[in-house]
């Protein structure tokens, strides 16, 4: 059975086996690098308008940038955001919220103009609960299972293909940590409190909704998939670990 537990450094909710808690500083390095490297991205696309990114390069580098934060356990130098002349040259000087210059959904997301409350918050848990389902069977051993160290890989893609699916309507944030942080600064960076109040309030819809996402995805796969997993017998011998294939060993085989 798995804890789970949100890991800021991956951007994402994942199972995670029992292990030695790391510090928030480190947490902390993570969170930042992914952050700095994801709303790069952002920056790129919507700072040019389009002619130097679009949604491929966001869904992609984002997804890649929490690989990467996945890969470097050890923690991301943080390095500053691009230069806040970039956004008042954009702007005209000023730091929007809403508008066709607002640079505020860099760091955070907000709804489409189409999208209520109520459908915002159903994307938000839908998003969640199809991360959280798979994540289980990427870390579940008694599953096919993701050979070690594919794991983050792997997440990357599925990440792709969620903000693919899902992107449109509010950005896919998926966790807490992803959105209201980023949100925050910038409501002391200069763009006022205006961040809460956009979107009908929309700013708390990224956060209650991942953790009921995440409840709702963790259960399924555990009514539907692990609880039926066959109960390993007792009176077997357990197999050394070094006579035992791993099971990517074994699907190459077959």
């Amino acid at each position: 059975m798995f804890q789970l537990r949100s890991q800021a450094e991956h951007g994402v909710l994942l199972p995670q086996a029992s292990s030695p808690p790391e510090t928030a500083e480190e947490e902390q390095d993570l969170l930042d690098g992914k952050i700095v490297l994801g709303c790069g991205c952002v920056a790129q696309a919507v700072l040019s308008r389009g002619r130097h990114g679009g949604i491929i390069t966001i869904n992609t580098g984002l997804s890649l940038a929490i690989v990467m934060a996945i890969y470097v356990a050890g923690g991301v130098s943080g390095k500053a955001l691009s230069s806040i002349d970039a956004f008042l040259s954009f702007a005209g000087g000023k730091l929007l919220v809403v508008g066709e210059n607002a640079t505020a959904h860099i760091f955070a997301t907000y709804p489409a103009p189409y999208l209520s409350l109520v459908n915002a918050f159903a994307d938000q848990v839908v998003a969640t609960m199809f991360l959280l389902i798979v994540i289980f069977a990427i870390f579940d051993s008694r599953n096919l299972g993701v050979p070690k160290g594919l794991q983050p890989i792997v997440i990357g893609f599925l990440i792709v293909v969620i903000s693919s699916s899902l992107g449109m309507n509010s950005g896919c944030a998926m966790n807490p940590a992803r959105d209201l942080s980023p949100r925050l600064f910038t409501a002391l960076a200069g763009w006022g409190f205006e961040v809460f109040t956009a979107g009908n309030n929309f700013w708390w819809i990224p956060v209650v909704g991942p953790f009921v996402g995440a409840m709702a995805g963790g259960l399924i796969y555990v009514l539907v998939i692990e609880i039926h997993h066959p109960d390993p017998n007792p009176d077997c011998k357990e197999e050394q670990p070094e006579d035992k294939p791993e099971k990517h060993e074994l699907n190459v085989l077959m």
